[in-house]
């Protein structure tokens, strides 16, 4: 195989075996797998994917090759890829990856176009820039696209948004949207890889310190916890009042922007918005304050205003720690670029919770092709009953047993005719 684009195909083999050890823990996606090998349910079909490049992505483009697909993989953030898994994709197994660590965005978009001119039945986003480039700049591939599946938060908001000014031109499944996906990948997942993310790139003890959460959706409930489980004092920002009240309700501090940058030790944006923190804020944080990202774009931090207050380029203080001098001498701390830290500077989610978010992509795509030509051109949310055998395959894997209904109980759920 000639066609593929990453940094080393010398790295295939410690690729291999994490992947191998990731999968250990996707006992859901392994049993998918074993039933794709056998019914083929997505042969023939030509699928371009632009996800995350790690481990448990792998194990995901295993079930779908299993199942027959003819899969081309990009990344969907410049610096998450894993570039062993990369090569061992490639090497190992067979897959087509266009994706390399720290790619600049000239090389980003030449891989996205690579996975496009794979020509695919079914795109698998996350992100959603697969969609936009199709309907922006490739539409000559709009006639051959069956449907579409998308992961993240972000995506499914950019997708929404283009179904409400009537331009999406396929159907595409909001696999975040699942409660097997966003309930337990966004606050289990996302709540652990950030703090990890955190702190293998500064090293510095959470307990005691100022962390401000941004936004507290799934994502952002699941770092608040994490976040004050390492003795952290978390301070929640949000423009939602309903979530607002949870956040108070759960015994966070809840804030404005404005008045917590000047308390702040630690700031993590996860809001899936422009400019979250924003030219004022950084006027008025501390000396060496802490800016992070862990939704899906660097755009929640302006950092184009933090470079015009800054004096020259920023330094590289650590790996994926950019400190920014301001010119009144106080210094920002910016990790990884401002992009998902949990990706930039960790491994992105446990591969336990990845599982069901996989599971759940690879049923959606087994859906579209079966209901091929049958769907509008709208976003979907995947169907009750796959959610709940995901839920259900789960916890069998886990050993956990849960009761069932009698009759007498199911009777009566049904009546109203019974009361007290």
């Amino acid at each position: 195989m000639s066609n593929f684009d990453i940094k080393d195909i010398n790295l295939a083999e410690g690729g291999r075996r994490r992947i191998e050890w990731a999968e250990h823990e996707m006992p859901v996606l392994r049993m998918i797998r074993e039933r794709f090998e056998k019914e083929k349910p997505l042969k023939g079909v030509r699928l371009s994917a632009c996800l995350h490049v790690t481990t448990e992505t792998a194990n995901l483009a295993r079930t779908l090759v299993a199942g027959g697909a003819d899969l081309v993989l990009t990344a969907s953030n410049p610096l998450s890829t894993q570039d062993d898994v990369a090569a061992a994709l490639v090497n190992q197994f067979e897959v087509p990856v266009f994706a390399i660590k720290g790619e600049n965005n000239v090389t980003y978009y030449k891989h996205i176009a690579a996975a496009l001119d794979h020509k695919p039945h079914m795109t698998m986003d996350d992100g959603a820039d697969l969609v936009s480039t199709i309907h922006k700049e490739r539409r000559e591939l709009l006639p051959g696209i069956i449907g579409g599946t998308e992961e993240t938060t972000t995506g499914v908001i950019r997708l929404r948004a283009m179904a409400a000014d009537g331009m999406l031109e396929f159907p595409v499944m909001a696999v975040n949207d699942a409660m097997t996906k966003h309930f337990f990948d966004n606050r289990y997942g996302t709540g652990q890889s950030t703090v990890d993310g955190i702190v293998r790139a500064t090293n510095i003890l959470l307990a005691g310190k100022n962390f401000v959460v941004s936004g507290y959706g799934w994502c952002g409930r699941g770092l608040a916890s994490r976040a004050r489980g390492m003795g952290a004092l978390v301070i929640v920002t949000e423009v939602d009042p309903l979530k607002a009240l949870e956040a108070v309700m759960d015994g966070f501090q809840v804030m404005p922007m404005e008045k917590a940058a000047r308390i702040g030790d630690i700031f993590v944006t996860l809001t899936g918005d422009i400019n979250v923190v924003d030219r004022h804020h950084f006027e008025a944080m501390k000396d060496n304050a802490i800016v992070a990202n862990s939704g899906h774009f660097n755009v929640e931090i302006n950092i184009p205003a933090l470079k015009e207050l800054s004096k020259g380029e920023p330094k590289l203080v650590r790996p994926f720690v950019e400190q920014y001098e301001l010119k009144d001498g106080r210094h920002i701390n910016l990790l990884g670029e401002g992009r998902l830290i949990n990706l930039a500077a960790a491994e992105g989610h446990p591969a336990s919770v990845m599982d069901m978010s996989f599971a759940n992509q690879a049923l959606a795509a087994e859906y579209m092709v079966k209901n091929a030509g049958k769907l509008e051109k709208r976003v979907y949310s995947v169907p009750a009953d796959i959610d709940a055998e995901i839920a259900r395959i789960k916890l069998e894997a886990m050993g956990v047993k849960i009761d069932t209904l009698t009759e007498e109980q199911v009777k009566y759920l049904n009546s109203w005719e019974e009361g007290t």
